[in-house]
């Protein structure tokens, strides 16, 4: 696990390598073997110093989150958290240099390992990160990490590292002070290791000085009564207090910036406890870490050869199709954009000249780079470009007609093996499967805009569609850096039809007579990233009322909201509020200046008496997609819970603290989410009747994730 070695000058090297795990991460036995190894380190008087580093890709990736979430009693954590501060304070307070020799990515504690260190060089290779990601996880560094940050850098830089969670390259982590040298590669960096380690016999940190400041002013300081409360006021405006990590990171470094080190220490410890033991890292942890990964290494995917995709055809060069055709470039594949006119596939094609060309005036990429993509995607007119395409994705308007046109002209000419997918968000795929004459290559692939930034795909099997076209389209995704999540058929499938009830419980708080204000600010209060009557502007009222319409006439006027299809037939056929595209819809978007919320309002929606409390809003608006979400996995439309917390996550922006959209049932616990929906079905109707597989969690107290 660590393996020591003594030079001739007397200069340890400390070498990790975790040969029981995939990755070298910290745990019980990692910190038992480092305090025995460490300890016999210093003990050694002629020692001149010791070189951390690792002999796998990586230095330390972060703690064993499988060791953390089995934590249950407060002085357990409080003992763990002492163990490693203690470890970390020994070779730190030792007198003798010691350098972080950083091969690869420190994450975390791995590198809260780094910042105890008196020296830190790291390889210069773009794939490595470093930096203190906790907060994503609802966790804080609990390594002294918040403290000594603040100690290095100032607080009012090391706030933005700490609270974002940012992981920056090796060149960006040296022009942050995270870092002090990069070298070439092995041999350079444990040679300057060495160098440093000879040239500076005696070290300390500048916080076991006595008179030591804090740089850039101390928290009881002009600059600080500056800084501490503007990011509370910004952490305030941002998380609207749903998020307890935070918090905790900003009261960490307020409180323990105001004392010695070693208090400092305890602080931390206590503050990072409190967030081990929270339901919002338990489930951030399952959702973000756990779950997210299956879903990127393809847990699930059928035992199938692994066939590249090595060219794309993408019918549709409007915003969707120049996406998938940028993502598909960027990765290598090279690309057919199709469309009805040359001016247009070329507008396609050029939106990538036009993302790439903001990267690399942000340095984030090259000339080069830009140039290759741009070599890889043909635009055309002619369907006879598609032949020998692995894949094609068709990205064209919602209208049954056309893309049944585009199938059957692109089947014509891609080999009979080549797979078909439509980027259709709302349409049953078994129905556009119809179409085909070779169902079973047929299937729904699910993009969301802007193609570029979304990090999920929806893939959707239709009744016929085979195991050989989710295979290939999982490896794509993969190919693309996408995250897959893989839903049956429906209309809406999973995350449209969910994500409407959002769209839709607004619209009834609206007719409601609550105030438009309080609407927005309850679902932004909530986590939601923004109001739902934003939403349905930006969305556009005209496509939904078009959705609502087909649906009606497909399924019935029973299966649409009714108060949603009579607002937007009003807006869409009387007032010509169409949404933001044509500057009015719930709002009014001025040319110059903010959008507001329209007065227009209140002429078709007076406001009531008494309106509900911003509480009870909130909790209206998740609930009601946490059941449809239910309801999704109890039909089948959905495989596993995990699957409906990433889409929700990540496709519409569930509020993450919660663990998705399916984990919600567990933040509020089954028995109480039953009442609550018992409570709105009371007051607001038959759309919250609990469904029996809810009836069942309350009744045994069971996770979904334990029933799954």
């Amino acid at each position: 696990m660590l393996n020591i070695n003594r030079d001739n000058d007397a200069i340890f090297t400390l070498t990790i390598d975790q040969k029981d795990r995939p990755l070298n991460v910290i745990n019980e036995n990692f910190l038992t073997t480092l305090e025995s190894m460490v300890e016999e380190i210093i003990k050694d008087q002629d020692a001149k110093g010791l070189i951390l580093t690792s002999s796998r890709p990586e230095f330390i990736v972060g703690a064993d989150l499988a060791f953390v979430t089995k934590i249950d009693d407060p002085a357990e954590c409080m003992r763990l958290t002492a163990k490693l501060h203690s470890i970390l304070r020994s070779f730190e307070t030792w007198g003798k240099p010691v350098v972080a020799a950083i091969n690869g990515t420190a994450l975390g504690g791995g590198f809260e390992v780094c910042l105890a260190c008196h020296h830190r060089i790291a390889i210069d290779h773009p794939k490595t990160k470093i930096g203190l990601p906790e907060v994503q996880l609802g966790l804080l560094p609990g390594g002294g990490g918040t403290q000594r940050l603040p100690r290095m850098l100032g607080i009012e830089k090391a706030l933005p590292l700490l609270l974002q969670g940012r992981t920056l390259n090796p060149q960006k982590a040296l022009a942050a002070g995270l870092i002090d040298q990069l070298a070439n590669d092995r041999a350079e960096l444990i040679e300057k290791s060495r160098d440093y380690i000879l040239q500076n016999p005696e070290a300390s940190r500048p916080w076991d000085k006595k008179g030591f400041r804090l740089p850039g002013g101390a928290v009881q300081s002009p600059k600080g009564y500056q800084v501490i409360p503007a990011a509370t006021a910004m952490l305030n405006a941002k998380t609207y207090g749903n998020y307890p990590a935070p918090l905790n990171i900003l009261k960490a470094v307020y409180e323990g910036c105001q004392v010695d080190f070693d208090t400092a220490l305890d602080i931390e410890s206590r503050y990072f406890t409190q967030l081990v033991l929270s339901k919002e890292s338990e489930l951030m942890i399952r959702s973000l870490f756990y779950g997210m990964n299956e879903c990127n290494k393809l847990e699930g995917r059928p035992e199938l050869p692994k066939v590249p995709v090595q060219k794309v055809g993408i019918l549709g060069a409007g915003m969707m199709g120049a996406g998938i055709a940028y993502s598909s470039a960027k990765a290598g594949i090279e690309v057919v954009l199709k469309d009805l006119s040359l001016e247009i596939a070329e507008k396609g094609r050029d939106y990538s000249k036009v993302v790439m060309e903001k990267l690399i005036k942000k340095g984030r990429s090259t000339q080069e780079e830009l140039d290759s993509i741009l070599s890889r995607i043909t635009a055309t007119t002619d369907a006879a470009d598609l032949a020998g395409c692995d894949l094609v994705i068709e990205a064209v308007i919602e209208d049954r007609q056309i893309k049944a046109v585009v199938t059957e002209e692109a089947e014509a000419v891609i080999d009979e093996k080549s797979i078909f997918a439509s980027n259709t968000s709302t349409l049953p795929i078994t129905g556009l499967a119809g179409a085909s004459s070779r169902p079973q290559n047929f299937i729904g692939l699910h993009f969301f805009s802007p193609v570029d930034k979304m990090p999920l795909v929806e893939i959707i099997m239709g009744e016929k569609t085979s195991q050989e076209a989710l295979a290939h389209c999982l490896d794509y995704c993969q190919a693309i850096g996408k995250t897959p999540i893989v839903v049956n058929d429906g209309r809406g499938f999973y995350t449209s039809r969910v994500f409407t009830t959002y769209i839709n419980e607004g619209i009834n708080c609206l007719s409601e007579g609550i105030p438009p204000a309080l609407i927005e600010n309850a679902g932004k209060a909530s986590g939601m990233p923004v109001g739902p009557l934003a939403v349905a502007d930006e969305v556009s009222i005209d496509l939904m009322y078009h959705i609502l319409k087909q649906t009606a006439e497909d399924l019935g006027k029973e299966n649409v909201d009714e108060i949603t299809y009579s607002t937007t037939d009003l807006f869409v056929n009387k007032l010509g509020r169409l949404g933001r595209k044509s500057g009015k819809g719930f709002y009014e978007y001025p040319e110059s200046g903010e959008k507001y919320l329209s007065p227009e309002l209140s002429q078709y929606f007076p406001i009531g008496d008494i309106p509900p409390t911003l509480e009870e809003l909130k909790k209206r608006f998740l609930s009601i997609q946490s059941l449809e979400s239910l309801r999704c996995l109890e039909e089948g439309i959905l495989n596993s819970p995990r699957d409906g917390d990433i889409g929700s996550i990540l496709g519409w922006g569930y509020p993450a603290y919660t663990g998705g959209a399916l984990s919600y049932i567990d933040y509020r616990g089954p028995a109480n989410f039953l009442e609550d929906c018992q409570h709105f079905q009371k007051k607001y109707g038959e759309r919250f009747n609990p469904n029996k597989l809810l009836k069942n969690l309350a009744k045994s107290s069971e996770s979904l994730y334990q029933k799954d």
